[in-house]
């Protein structure tokens, strides 16, 4: 019998270096050599046993296109969506054709924990969670001082950088605290405003965009990552900090807490730089203690790991494939 034949359906191309690209990608290379496997931003009617539609609404056009070619006016055969945190936190309750693609897919695909409660309560039972991964390593080692904080994140509306910023310039005058900033500006304004950041504040670094490579060093190199996001579908930049040592402070959002777990020490409330700037000197000034905040960061942090190993996502993306695919196989 060949090989099953699947397409992953990704808005984003390799040059925009973001989470949907990465998550195509990985699930491309998980799915070989037991599945034919092709990633493309829509589809053309060519045949396939499987879709993986990433973004429902931005894919919504290759998703209505199969379920119309199955007959199928919910629950097409084969398809299943993975949802975004614009798709889950906005586009749903906004965006017609992205509400259309709840409906039409056989499976819903989240990828954190608090998924399922954004979805309206007839379709929850379609949801399966799927935590993406990345390869654990060892915690490289860091300095006592200056404490390392670094954010990972295109800079657009969604991941709020302005909270990052109040927070570096209300700790201006701590030079032992130094910030890396990662990410492209997508939004010029935005840009603008990163740089007046590095003007006013000389240890605050806004790097840019950077390859994965880059990214991922910055991460191990550092002693926290923050995450001020207002919305996420499940952050890259939390479970690659988790695999690599580094605790996070991240803003208190369903996303997030989908990601590090209800009880993580290590929120703040959404917009709030002055808690965030709090947690930060909370974690320089108790770094060295056993019972402090950054020890119980780590701990809650290593704890979750194991959510995002590569083996538990590839044995989850195989098993959506399987029970997609007709009984006939």
């Amino acid at each position: 019998m060949p090989a099953p034949r699947v397409l992953i359906v990704s808005p984003a191309t390799e040059a925009a270096n973001n989470g949907n690209w990465h998550t195509a990608a990985r699930w491309a290379q998980m799915l070989q050599p037991d599945c034919e496997v092709a990633i493309a931003q829509d589809w053309d009617g060519t045949p396939y046993d499987v879709l993986l539609a990433l973004h429902a609404r931005r894919s919504a056009p290759a998703i209505a296109r199969w379920a119309k070619a199955h007959g199928a006016p919910h629950n097409a055969p084969g398809l299943a969506v993975v949802l975004t945190g614009t798709d889950l936190y906005r586009d749903i309750q906004t965006d017609a054709q992205a509400h259309a693609s709840l409906r039409l897919a056989r499976a819903l695909v989240v990828l954190q924990e608090c998924g399922p409660d954004a979805l309206p309560n007839a379709l929850r039972p379609k949801a399966r969670v799927i935590f993406q991964s990345a390869a654990s390593h060892a915690p490289l080692p860091k300095p006592t001082l200056p404490l390392r904080v670094v954010m990972v994140g295109h800079l657009r509306d969604e991941k709020a950088p302005q909270t990052l910023w109040e927070a570096a310039r209300l700790l201006c005058g701590h030079g032992d605290i130094t910030f890396d900033h990662i990410g492209g500006a997508l939004d010029a304004a935005l840009g603008e405003q990163a740089r007046a950041c590095m003007a006013q504040c000389p240890q605050y670094h806004w790097r840019g965009a950077l390859a994965h490579g880059d990214t991922l060093h910055a991460i191990a190199q550092a002693h926290v990552l923050v995450h001020t996001s207002r919305m996420e579908g499940g952050a890259h930049a939390i479970l690659e900090a988790v695999c690599n040592g580094t605790p996070v402070l991240a803003s208190r959002i369903p996303g997030n807490v989908g990601m590090l777990g209800a009880n993580y020490g290590g929120y703040f409330a959404l917009d709030d730089a002055t808690a965030l700037a709090h947690l930060l000197l909370r974690c320089r000034d108790e770094r060295a203690e056993t019972e402090g905040l950054y020890t119980l960061l780590q701990h809650q942090c290593a704890a979750r790991a194991p959510l995002f190993a590569p083996q538990a996502e590839a044995e989850a993306v195989r098993a959506l494939v399987r029970d997609l695919l007709p009984a006939s196989r």
